[in-house]
């Protein structure tokens, strides 16, 4: 991780998600209001329950559907209903390293293909997940 590198402050907090998680992969996790309520599975595992890279590649999909419709709006461009975006997260290792990777299938109906790659690379400046991971784990974001 760079330590070098200046961390944007927050100025005005917009939501604040709170969980509890317990007994890590092979545990649980709950939300505050009881809107989450998971049991979490090894990747791969036959254990009933999800993963935490599920539950990245959800956040970050539906996060970069909101910065995509902000994209379309800033460029006067009218966003398609049917717009999609398949995330894969993968978990790995370099040596005795675990690492992420991971791409984005995004799918933009109707559009023009260098107007719908305008608006990925425009959506990744502002989805707060392609930010917090830019230059950290290898990214593809593909459009079709």
């Amino acid at each position: 991780m760079n330590n070098n590198q200046k961390t944007a402050e927050i100025e005005k907090v917009l939501y604040t998600a709170r969980t509890k998680t317990t007994g890590g992969r092979q545990g649980t996790a709950k939300s505050d209001d009881g809107n989450l309520d998971l049991l979490l599975s090894p990747p791969g595992s036959k254990i009933p329950g999800t993963n935490p890279e599920q539950l990245f590649a959800a956040g970050w999909s539906a996060c970069y559907i909101g910065a995509l419709g902000l994209a379309a709006k800033k460029l006067g461009i009218l966003f398609p209903s049917e717009t999609s975006v398949d995330a894969e997260v993968d978990l790995g290792m370099n040596g005795e390293d675990f690492l992420l990777q991971a791409r984005l299938t995004v799918s933009l109906p109707g559009l023009e293909r260098d107007i719908a790659l305008q608006l990925t690379e425009l959506a990744h400046q502002t989805c707060p997940y392609s930010k917090a991971i830019h230059g950290n784990i290898k990214v593809t974001t593909t459009v079709i």
